[in-house]
């Protein structure tokens, strides 16, 4: 981890920061008692229509069913590293997807809730094992294609879609913007989710800082993604990968229960009827989706078997727009469209739209939305610019993804639903 390194994810985290209080302010001011915000598609969708809404779904899911995915990926290198190569790949995914079809049948999120906390202090456990195994063990040249001194720098150049790659990596630690309006929709007091918000965030920098110095400093060059399977020494390396696969199926499992409600409940509920969650045939039309769900999840996971390529993948087109994109974009529409407001008349609920003396097609009404307040009007004018910096960043990411994941097919080893692992190139 390089100052650049520590620079971006410091300001990364600032950014993060803001996002998740605009997400806080927009929640206090649009949900209400008698039409409840729930979700991160219902507090776009007040904002900018069902339109918006839908593409909040649909990129949450997907990031949901993605994440599932890479860490299918994640336990199916675990796995086999503990066998030392000699079970088939694609086989270790299929393991660990079993495994999750078999969890993710537990329906509500508060049975999670202690399993959950386990995974926290065991994900704790592998960072601080990985910290000591790696201060006492040479890198792992075998997850590599060379070896030599280890090599660290304060400031290291590389090729601009390298840069945009590990900054995505910077961008998935800080992706629980995704499920923030979840959160709040479940506390009863406003400043629990800020406080909480603000504990966590700093928790995950100091921590990640932390160890991404720590390991870097003894491995530099050599580090891996995940850093635990970056550990040479085969005793040392299945402790810290048995703990990781407990982990890591557990939070496989939490994403899953999450995408499926997602999905089945905006999508087949409530445009193709089917029956909520909690009658008799939803609870049976829920164990199939979740059979389904995983199924999908182990076809991204063997199909792209690149680890790091397809987080970098996921964290630019779905986690970057709900932690950066998505929240400056609608602070910016929603004080736009309070000055609009500002000179219609009483809102009449038998005739929604009597009220407003003109529409958005007149340039009178985007003249007070713009003009009204100069403040507004700059805090707005500064979101939009964010906004689009951050779409750019985005793009440029999610490009560079994609052609490290095609680059990495045409120099690798290592296929689509292939018996050999990611991390064996030894052969």
């Amino acid at each position: 981890m390089t100052f650049a390194d520590v620079a971006c994810f410091f300001v990364f985290g600032i950014l993060a920061a803001y996002g998740g209080f605009i997400l806080w302010r927009l929640f206090l001011k649009l949900d209400s008692e008698r039409y409840p915000v729930k979700s991160f598609g219902e507090l776009g969708q007040r904002i900018y229509g069902r339109w918006f809404g839908n593409l909040c779904n649909i990129l949450q899911s997907l990031q949901l069913v993605f994440n599932v995915g890479i860490i299918i990926l994640q336990n199916g290198q675990g796995l086999s590293q503990m066998a030392k190569f000699r079970l088939c790949f694609s086989g270790c995914n299929v393991v660990w997807t079993l495994a999750g079809m078999f969890l993710g049948q537990i329906r509500t999120l508060q049975k999670f809730g202690s399993i959950a906390n386990i995974a926290i202090w065991l994900n704790i456990t592998v960072l601080i094992m990985t910290m000591a195994f790696a201060a006492n063990s040479p890198p792992n040249y075998t997850a590599v294609a060379y070896s030599g001194p280890v090599i660290t720098q304060a400031i290291n150049v590389q090729a601009f879609e390298n840069q945009l790659n590990g900054i995505m990596q910077i961008v998935f630690s800080y992706g629980g913007a995704m499920i923030f309006v979840e959160f709040m929709a479940e506390m009863r007091r406003p400043m629990d989710f800020w406080k909480a918000m603000a504990y966590s965030q700093i928790f995950i920098f100091i921590v990640y800082m932390f160890f991404g110095l720590f390991v870097y400093s003894y491995q530099g060059q050599y580090v891996v993604n995940p850093a635990n399977q970056g550990i040479s020494t085969y005793g040392l390396q299945t402790a810290g990968n048995a703990i990781s696969l407990t982990a890591g199926i557990i939070a496989a499992a939490l994403y899953g229960n999450i995408g499926v409600k997602i999905i089945y409940n905006n999508i087949f509920v409530a445009i193709f009827d089917f029956p909520v969650l909690t009658a008799t045939r939803g609870k049976y039309y829920f164990a199939i989706f979740v059979i389904v769900y995983w199924a999908i999840a182990f076809v991204i996971a063997s199909a792209i078997p690149q680890f790091s390529a397809l987080s970098s993948l996921i964290a630019a087109v779905c986690i970057f727009q709900f932690t950066y994109t998505f929240p400056p974009f609608m602070i910016m529409g929603y004080f736009l469209q309070v000055d609009a407001a500002k000179d219609d008349g009483e809102f009449d609920i038998n005739n929604p739209y009597a009220h407003r003396i003109d529409s958005w097609t007149d340039i009178s009404r985007w003249k007070r939305a713009v003009f009204y307040n100069i403040w507004h009007f700059l805090f707005a004018a500064w979101n939009f610019l964010l906004t689009l910096a951050c779409l750019a960043c985005a793009i440029l990411s999610a490009y560079s993804a994609v052609n490290t994941i095609v680059t990495a097919f045409q120099s690798s080893s290592s296929a689509a639903f292939s018996c050999h692992s990611p991390l064996d190139v030894s052969s």
